[in-house]
């Protein structure tokens, strides 16, 4: 049975969602980003009971394709950018299409849709999250980090992020109340 999970976005997510299910002893065959198999069907006073928990610990189970393929798309985005291996001449739209295996004009229609943002506003702000939070980590330079997420130079980095912040990089790490979202308030 397969169980599509709204806000799982990194590996401490699905430990969390793995404890849920083995909490209600219910077996998973997999569990990826936003995906759980379980090795069979779950009895539905079970299933309330894990969903119950999941809410609780800010998940949601998601019934529907279309918000299942809009979250498969927002965990791809978010993975992809964890990684740190975004080339300059990466293209959102092939890459995308090739995970999902759907027309990009098609899946973009679908997520602007549900989520009132396009694919690509929303690829950009979460780069510009993983900026701040690598700023503030102290890590990498500047360029290191434009290099990493597929800016073509650090000025291009820091005008799309006073675009979207209203402050320099070097301004940001300056600041006492660093402003970051969190990733499901996207």
């Amino acid at each position: 049975m397969k169980i599509f999970i709204k806000n799982m976005v990194c590996n401490r997510c699905i430990s969390a969602v793995e404890k849920i299910f083995s909490e209600a002893d219910v077996n998973i065959r997999s569990i990826t980003l936003g995906e759980v198999e379980t090795e069979t069907d779950i009895p539905a006073e079970k299933m309330l009971a894990v969903e119950k928990k999941l809410l609780e610990t800010g998940f949601e189970r998601i019934m529907d394709y279309t918000h299942q393929l809009v979250d498969k798309i927002k965990n791809i985005i978010i993975l992809k950018i964890s990684e740190l291996d975004i080339d300059e001449d990466f293209l959102l739209s092939e890459f995308l299409s090739s995970k999902i295996h759907k027309d990009y004009s098609s899946l973009s229609k679908t997520f602007s849709q549900n989520e009132n943002i396009t694919l690509e506003q929303f690829f950009i702000l979460h780069k510009i999250e993983k900026v701040k939070e690598l700023l503030l980590y102290n890590e990498f330079t500047l360029t290191e980090i434009a290099g990493k997420l597929g800016y073509k130079s650090v000025q291009h980095l820091s005008s799309q992020f006073r675009n979207i912040t209203g402050f320099t990089p070097t301004e940001f790490k300056k600041l006492k109340d660093h402003q970051r979202k969190t990733l499901d308030s996207f």
